[in-house]
Protein backbone atom coordinates (compact mmCIF):
# COMPACT_ATOMS: atom_id res chain seq x y z
CA UNK A 1 0.00 0.00 0.00
CA UNK A 2 1.24 3.83 -0.90
CA UNK A 3 1.39 6.13 1.66
CA UNK A 4 1.64 9.90 1.77
CA UNK A 5 2.13 12.61 4.00
CA UNK A 6 -0.14 14.88 6.10
CA UNK A 7 1.41 17.67 3.92
CA UNK A 8 0.75 16.11 0.95
CA UNK A 9 -3.01 14.83 1.69
CA UNK A 10 -3.62 18.35 2.77
CA UNK A 11 -2.79 19.56 -0.82
CA UNK A 12 -4.53 17.10 -2.47
CA UNK A 13 -7.56 17.50 -0.37
CA UNK A 14 -7.64 21.37 -0.30
CA UNK A 15 -7.28 21.46 3.54
CA UNK A 16 -4.02 22.55 5.88
CA UNK A 17 -2.02 19.38 6.93
CA UNK A 18 -2.95 20.91 10.75
CA UNK A 19 -6.59 19.77 9.47
CA UNK A 20 -5.50 16.39 8.18
CA UNK A 21 -3.72 16.00 11.74
CA UNK A 22 -6.38 16.79 13.53
CA UNK A 23 -8.46 13.84 11.53
CA UNK A 24 -6.22 11.56 12.29
CA UNK A 25 -5.79 12.38 15.92
CA UNK A 26 -9.60 11.84 16.14
CA UNK A 27 -9.30 8.76 13.89
CA UNK A 28 -11.68 9.97 11.35
CA UNK A 29 -9.24 9.19 7.95
CA UNK A 30 -9.34 5.03 7.46
CA UNK A 31 -5.98 3.57 7.43
CA UNK A 32 -3.56 6.29 9.14
CA UNK A 33 -0.99 5.48 10.63
CA UNK A 34 1.79 7.40 13.16
CA UNK A 35 5.25 6.49 12.64
CA UNK A 36 7.05 8.94 14.87
CA UNK A 37 6.34 12.52 14.67
CA UNK A 38 4.26 11.56 10.92
CA UNK A 39 1.25 10.68 10.13
CA UNK A 40 1.14 8.05 6.63
CA UNK A 41 -1.93 8.12 5.27
CA UNK A 42 -3.04 5.66 2.15
CA UNK A 43 -3.31 7.12 -0.99
CA UNK A 44 -6.54 6.35 -1.92
CA UNK A 45 -8.29 7.30 1.35
CA UNK A 46 -11.08 9.41 1.41
CA UNK A 47 -11.78 12.72 3.00
CA UNK A 48 -13.90 12.87 6.19
CA UNK A 49 -16.97 14.59 5.75
CA UNK A 50 -17.19 17.84 7.51
CA UNK A 51 -20.26 17.56 10.43
CA UNK A 52 -20.06 22.04 11.21
CA UNK A 53 -21.15 21.95 6.97
CA UNK A 54 -23.80 19.40 7.98
CA UNK A 55 -24.79 21.55 10.89
CA UNK A 56 -25.04 24.74 8.81
CA UNK A 57 -27.24 22.63 6.13
CA UNK A 58 -29.69 21.65 8.93
CA UNK A 59 -30.23 25.10 10.22
CA UNK A 60 -30.77 26.53 7.28
CA UNK A 61 -33.53 23.67 6.46
CA UNK A 62 -35.42 25.28 9.70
Amino acid sequence: MEYLTAAEIAQKWGISARRVTLLCNEGRIEGAEKKGLMWLIPKDASKPTDPRKLRKLDNQKN
